[in-house]
């Protein structure tokens, strides 16, 4: 499997893209993560639950009757396009199987509640399990290529996710837009995220191409250095 951590950034690296205020912003992004046609895109909980529009946690008590097993489900294998969405807890309460016209493949802890797996069966959404408590995500990545026959994995954010690919060296590539403005928060994630209990060295990149795009924009593409 290639995977792609795709990132938007200010030039001072600040990810999260409130109070911005520019149009043609995600439009680009959207536009140069498309070129890279990949088979499955993965975001973290919050970005998720951004897309789903759904209150935390607000799904249906009661549905499972009884212990369900902690087995890898899936509802769909021949999906045009995936939506892997990495929430240990069973947080994000999809309204649908999918989320931007892809299948929702979710990536849960063991520890998920019962009625969270039932809920995810009777919506005929996918789950796969990433570990007992915590996401071990080379497990899920050998899970997604073997099961679901998934070539290409773009990472879209945030960056704790991206960061933790990185960190675990699952990243073949990095590509980032650089938009030109400053941020300045100190409060905002950068694109790359690693708690330092978790940091285990830094990812050394070999630059592969510079291109610049409309509205000053500057696309850089990196792959991982072995």
């Amino acid at each position: 499997m290639h995977i792609v951590c795709h990132m938007m950034s200010s030039v001072d690296g600040r990810s999260l893209t409130d109070n911005w205020n520019l149009e043609y912003a995600s439009p680009t992004y959207e536009d140069t993560a498309a070129k890279f046609n990949a088979d499955a895109w993965v975001c973290g909980r919050v970005t998720m639950q951004e897309i789903s529009h759904g209150k935390d946690r607000d799904y249906p008590r009661g549905l499972a009757k009884g212990p369900i097993a902690r087995t890898d489900h899936f509802a769909r294998r021949d999906a045009n396009q995936y939506a892997i969405s990495i929430d240990p807890k069973g947080r994000v309460a999809w309204k649908s199987n999918t989320a931007l016209e892809s299948h929702i493949v979710e990536v849960l802890a063991e520890s998920v509640d019962d009625d969270y797996l039932a809920y995810l069966q009777s919506i005929d959404a996918s789950y796969v399990f990433g570990g007992k408590d915590d996401i071990e995500l080379k497990r899920v990545v050998d899970t997604l290529e073997r099961e679901l026959k998934i070539g290409t994995l773009i990472v879209e954010g945030g960056g704790h996710v991206s960061g933790a690919f990185v960190n675990a060296q699952l990243a073949d590539e990095v590509s980032v837009l650089i938009i030109p403005l400053v941020d300045g928060r100190e409060a905002h994630t950068s694109s790359f995220e690693v708690a330092m209990d978790q940091w285990k060295a830094p990812a050394y990149l070999k630059l592969d191409s510079v291109e610049k795009l409309e509205h000053d924009v500057v696309w850089l593409r990196y792959t991982r250095r072995s």
